[in-house]
């Protein structure tokens, strides 16, 4: 019997999307600008990105979506009732701009609920798949909320850069810490904090290897060794980075599931084209159990 869904869901290109999760849904697009020239998300590939950065002198700066894109997100479901995951409103003003689309939408009689992940990334895929899991299942918005609430409480997000370069072109670090953390060639494991929804320093390391050691070591301290993972890992030109990260958790924890992607084109603006990330969580889905 086919289950008819009550609401549609969107997101925003704060997400990166995995081949095994439920993620083909409208997006509201970031963007990314190099001056005057302006690319949506959909409009550039990871490889022409590193490109850019490697030879374009101006660097990009990334843009929220619109009202106007969440608008075309949110009516491309056709469903009158729609269920929006946006990036943590602590790091995107993502948020914002969809609570905007939410009032208009109202007016003319599409129910909107926004959803704030509190995450990015690889842990925002973890909500969106939980929100279309939901749906496809018959389930409320209000049940389907309490499982993004679940997924969030027990996924961590981790990522490491090989340097500090990207964050301090695009003004998130200082100059002088830049060059500090170049000379001692130290390379941050960086994390998501569940309360306030922004970044903050987990570990850091003297090597970009060592920094991936650091990284996984930090996945298995918070759930302890032993305990199954569902792992989504995250690359940027080295693939072969997420097979390391990989290999050293099965070392660790039974592996109940793992996909990995590219860091997409915006996110990429800001760590560079090599990095490394990942989202991990305990066992099976919450609803799975």
């Amino acid at each position: 019997m086919t289950t008819t869904p009550r609401f549609g869901v969107v997101t925003d290109g704060g997400l990166d999307v995995y081949p095994t999760l439920h993620g083909e849904v409208p997006v509201a697009p970031f963007a990314v600008n190099f001056g005057s020239t302006t690319y949506r998300m959909t409009e550039i590939t990871r490889e022409e990105l590193y490109r850019e950065l490697q030879t374009n002198p101006v660097h990009p700066t990334s843009a929220q979506p619109t009202p106007q894109d969440w608008m075309t997100a949110m009516q491309s479901t056709g469903a009158s009732e729609v269920l929006a995951v946006t990036t943590s409103a602590a790091l995107s003003g993502s948020h914002n701009a969809a609570d905007q689309a939410r009032q208009l939408l109202q007016e003319q009689g599409t129910q909107v609920t926004l959803h704030d992940s509190g995450t990015i990334s690889t842990a925002q895929a973890f909500q969106v798949h939980a929100a279309v899991t939901a749906a496809q299942r018959g389930l409320s918005v209000a049940e389907a909320r309490e499982w993004l609430r679940a997924v969030h409480a027990e996924t961590e997000l981790y990522f490491t850069i090989e340097t500090l370069e990207y964050l301090r072109r695009g003004g998130r670090i200082g100059r002088v810490q830049a060059a500090v953390g170049g000379l001692l060639n130290l390379k941050p494991v960086v994390t998501v904090d569940k309360a306030a929804g922004t970044y903050t320093n987990a570990a850091r390391a003297r090597s970009y290897r060592g920094a991936i050691q650091a990284l996984t070591e930090q996945v298995t301290r918070r759930f302890g060794e032993g305990t199954p993972l569902r792992v989504g890992l995250l690359f940027g030109d080295h693939p072969e980075d997420a097979d390391t990260a990989l290999t050293q958790l099965a070392a660790r924890h039974p592996i109940v599931w793992s996909d990995r992607t590219g860091v997409n084109p915006v996110l990429s603006v800001h760590v560079g084209p090599r990095a490394l990330g990942l989202a991990a969580a305990p066992g099976a889905w919450p609803w799975e159990r």
